[in-house]
């Protein structure tokens, strides 16, 4: 699951791919055009969207595969770096930046395509960019309340509407195709080409094509944490599921021996999970089955991983989400917890067996509800589960 670093990719050899897809992407935007001021500019006269087409296709195709990487479980959001939107030093910010752009020539990235190639202006559009750098940091005491003022956090635009990431995906895609018809209009009148914008040939019809599959396939790649939400609210379905079960006996007996094969995951609100937590317990929440780094215990090989909640119900929900999720070993408590204290920590010693395998069952839940409540007491749980790793500073 993403993000890569530092799991697959190191840091030290982070900065080494860095630099091979900076390359890349300074090559390829030199074989756009993109080092040409000329090309760049003729944004704001109307005679070459190019750049528009190019980052708006760039932002299209980032947040499909975004929505679809973590549909397929492939990206954990919650460890992807979102920057924090200041609202007035990014207006001001981007008006600054945007006559920049049409008086040099050049934005930032560009500007460095440009002078690589021996592009005089864009050498000293980039002194005139390291300048202002210079000038907003010596005086950012200055800048510093406007740069933090309207402070909105680590927001998402789809939040902000009220809509569902699904549908803000779909609609911004169907802006970008009505956008690139537009500015193409635009573009004929300028140059003064007779021709119309589209024509029914086999590469238009492709375009259309390929921005109308992309437009609906938002829809299909449905939050997975909604979907599986809904899935599980399905009483029927919940309780016909097959899953892995262990008894309250069973349970009891390897909490006694401490088998270090068994792992317990308990769901219960953490408020109740602090009162009275079993020996060895994980504390878990719904969310933490999606987040990369809490879902790895579940992967350890040769572990029995119970799933305990206060009712087998709902340990049903969580270990179908699991299943769902690919963790194929979630094994429940029958009759969850409600039935553990029931049945061993709270057993009535004065029970009568009227069977051997009662008089056995009796004699071993009477000897657990005296051990296990000393082990809950020494409080050898784990606490809830252990997430080190934090979004990575940075962006663009």
């Amino acid at each position: 699951m993403g993000p890569l670093v530092p799991d697959v990719v190191g840091n030290e050899l982070n900065f080494i791919v860095a630099l091979i897809i900076g390359i890349f992407f300074g090559v390829i935007l030199e074989q756009a055009g993109f080092s040409t001021s000329k090309k760049l500019v003729g944004l704001f006269y109307g005679y070459d969207f190019t750049v528009l087409r190019v980052f708006f296709t760039a932002g299209i195709v980032a947040m499909i595969g975004v929505i679809a990487l973590e549909h397929f479980g492939l990206l954990d959001i919650n460890l992807t770096y979102i920057n924090p939107t200041f609202l007035w030093s990014a207006l001001i910010g981007g008006l600054i930046m945007g006559l920049g752009f049409v008086v040099g020539g050049f934005c930032p990235g560009t500007s460095i395509c440009a002078a690589a190639i021996g592009k005089i202006d864009a050498m000293i559009f980039i002194a005139g960019s390291f300048i202002g750098v210079l000038i907003f940091a010596e005086g950012y005491p200055l800048f510093e309340g406007l740069y933090k003022a309207e402070n909105w956090g680590n927001i998402r635009v789809f939040d902000s509407l009220g809509m569902q990431q699904t549908v803000f995906a779909f609609f911004l895609t169907a802006i970008a195709l009505f956008a690139f018809w537009m500015i193409s209009i635009i573009e004929n009148k300028v140059n003064g080409i007779k021709k119309p914008a589209f024509r029914f040939t086999p590469y238009y019809v492709t375009l259309g094509a390929i921005g109308f599959i992309l437009s609906l396939s938002a829809f299909v790649l449905t939050e997975r944490k909604d979907s599986l939400q809904n899935l599980v609210s399905d009483k029927e379905f919940v309780n016909n599921y097959d899953l892995k079960t262990m008894s309250v006996d069973e349970f009891a007996y390897r909490i006694i021996k401490g088998d270090n094969k068994l792992q317990i995951i308990d769901f219960r609100p953490l408020e109740e999970y602090k009162k009275q937590s079993l020996p060895g317990s994980t504390a878990f929440t719904f969310d933490n089955l999606f987040e990369k780094e809490p879902s790895k215990i579940l992967r350890i090989r040769h572990k029995t991983n119970v799933f305990v909640a206060n009712n087998e119900y709902e340990e049903r929900q969580f270990a179908i989400i699991a299943n769902r999720l690919g963790f194929s070993n979630a094994t429940i408590l029958t009759g969850g917890l409600e039935s553990f204290d029931k049945e061993i920590l709270g057993f009535d010693k004065n029970s009568v067996a009227t069977t051997k395998q009662e008089s056995d069952t009796y004699r071993f839940r009477t000897k657990a509800s005296s051990i296990i409540p000393v082990l809950i007491k020494e409080n050898k749980s784990a606490g809830p589960v252990k997430k080190t790793q934090k979004r990575v500073v940075g962006g663009c």
